[in-house]
């Protein structure tokens, strides 16, 4: 008498806890839902303390906005886009059997996530030769006040926080790829794939979040 691991084509894929792959990739789907939402809970609580000092300290604020480059800020606003749209870009390709289209989709986001943290270090860089680090560390002459000091903290807590995400999603789509090349990741079975996406998503979201807080609401 056959199962359903016995007929489906993928059983072995399938886990001894699910009846069938249907169900396995329902419980995966809302299982990345609730982290993605954890996520967002996360940097919610930052937004709302951001939110907070700077009702506090919003003419502080309004002056180390303009110690922000906002041409790097921007340019890697427009990255981040560009490389949603190559991982999504990477899904349609592969659910249409374009593995090499699906391949240089994925290369173009990995490149988009390392140039972005390419410009993000640049930026860094710039900050600390002008001596503006977060927490007790700052120096900037030009802008002594503590509200400066606690906007600053906030930017390097943030974006710094932000980056990390997004060395994960380098990797995570590192490890995509090579399993498109292997073949692991197909028409038939591309679900990491989308899962990979969501995150890769959620992470140029918080960006484009942080993006006005810190470049363009001065």
């Amino acid at each position: 008498m056959s199962t359903a691991h016995d007929t489906h084509p993928e059983a072995g894929a399938v886990a001894v806890q699910f009846e069938n792959l249907a169900k396995q990739d329902h419980a995966s789907r809302v299982a990345m839902w609730l982290f993605l939402a954890s996520e967002l809970l996360l940097f919610a609580g930052l937004f709302a303390l951001y939110t907070a000092y700077r009702t506090q300290h919003s003419a502080e604020f309004r002056l180390a906005f303009h110690h922000n480059n906002l041409i790097l800020g921007s340019l890697n606003t427009v990255i981040l886009i560009v490389s949603s749209f190559t991982i999504a870009w990477s899904i349609h390709m592969v659910r249409h059997g374009r593995r090499r289209a699906a391949l240089w989709a994925l290369a173009i986001t990995l490149f988009c996530g390392v140039l972005f943290l390419v410009f993000k270090g640049i930026e860094y860089g710039q900050h600390f030769a002008e001596g503006i680090y977060p927490g007790q560390h700052y120096r900037f002459e030009e802008l002594p006040q503590f509200g400066a000091r606690l906007f600053f903290t906030l930017y390097f807590f943030m974006t710094g926080l932000h980056a990390i995400h997004m060395i994960v999603g380098l990797i995570v789509v590192g490890w995509l790829t090579a399993h498109v090349v292997k073949h692991k990741i197909n028409r038939e079975r591309h679900l990491h794939l989308e899962m990979g996406a969501l995150y890769w998503h959620l992470v140029d979201s918080i960006w484009i979040f942080l993006w006005p807080m810190f470049y363009l609401a001065g």
